[in-house]
């Protein structure tokens, strides 16, 4: 019996989280935590060993029914995650690019798997299963790896790769999915994730970010000024000026936490890291989750990280994409 694996990687935000919710530009990298699937014919569905409920994945219900109208032996589906669950790490993402590549490997063994494709169908996955709200940043970020930019518009400084389109509850959609090709000098980068503990809501983050803004418009000077460092930060990372990025990070941090999106677990995490790191800011959606630094010596952030209460995920900067096993 022949096993179909995949790895699909998990991402963090570098700059302009929420901002992006406005047509702003995100910064995403891929990490090299993510997440494994298997897949192999079976005599009954299972997932990780248990019977395989359609209506508690209706992702990857998205992705066998609609994606590849599966109508072969039922199967045994493995899932390994490597990333913090409900983290803002896009283990969601990850697994459904991982499902995606281990599916098309097993149904179509002599074709290569199209990157492009498979961010475009698991972002459609993972809007089914957010009730037709997504961003393509944390599938495109998965599926293609590296440092990947996702706007309202081209950005210049960018290499352009697909727009995404997406019909919503508020409307329609569109986003310009980019990629900064990294220099050589951020091969002595390393990004260092600190995880509070604490699950990040994003959609109660991003509502209370929506009537933050309603009820307090001169806010909407923050929302500007988070777009300008992520400008600044891109050009910072195309040079790779690493002081430059880690200022950027910092200054963006500040930022959302006018927004009220920061936490005390999370400002006590990015607090610990100062001495230690070139920059740090919490990445995601905030309210708990995750905080991120750019450091040369990982193992002394991950030590700081640690002794402040949070769990280390030590990572290379902008990680290869999803890729079969």
């Amino acid at each position: 019996m022949v096993m179909a694996r995949a790895f699909a990687p998990g991402k963090c935000i570098l700059f302009g989280e929420h901002a992006v919710v406005y047509g702003h530009p995100a910064v995403a990298v891929a990490i090299d935590s993510g997440v494994e699937v298997s897949i192999e014919e079976s005599d009954r569905w299972t997932l990780e060993g248990l019977p395989f409920d359609s209506a508690r994945h209706p992702h990857i219900s998205h992705i066998l029914d609609e994606v590849f109208r599966y109508d072969g032996p039922s199967l045994r589906m493995e899932v390994n995650s490597g990333l913090f669950s409900a983290a803002g790490l896009g283990s969601s993402a990850a697994l459904s690019n991982a499902i995606g590549a281990a599916l098309h490997s097993h149904t179509k063994p002599s074709e290569p798997i199209d990157p492009v494709g498979l961010a475009r169908m698991s972002h459609l996955a993972e809007a089914r299963a957010q009730q037709g709200r997504a961003s393509p940043t944390d599938t495109a970020t998965s599926a293609l790896g590296g440092c990947v930019v996702v706007s309202g518009e081209h950005i210049e400084g960018t290499r352009h790769v697909f727009d995404a389109t997406l019909t919503t509850p508020e409307g329609e959609r569109e986003w310009s999915v980019n990629i900064v090709d990294l220099p050589s000098d951020m091969e002595e980068a390393w990004l260092v994730i600190g995880f509070t503990g604490e699950a990040s809501p994003t959609g109660k983050m991003v509502a209370g970010v929506a009537q933050r803004l309603k009820d307090e418009p001169q806010l909407e000077k923050e929302m500007d000024a988070i777009a300008r460092i992520t400008r600044a930060g891109l050009t910072a990372l195309s040079a790779g000026n690493l002081e430059a990025v880690g200022m950027a990070m910092d200054a963006c941090h500040q930022k959302l936490r006018l927004l009220g999106v920061s936490s005390p677990s999370l400002e006590a995490l990015v607090e610990a890291v100062g001495p230690h790191a070139l920059g740090a800011k919490l990445t995601g959606a905030g309210g708990g989750g995750c905080m991120v630094a750019l450091a040369r010596e990982p193992q002394r952030v991950a030590e700081a990280i640690e002794i402040a209460g949070g769990r280390p995920l030590i990572s290379r900067f902008g990680a290869s994409g999803v890729h079969l096993l």
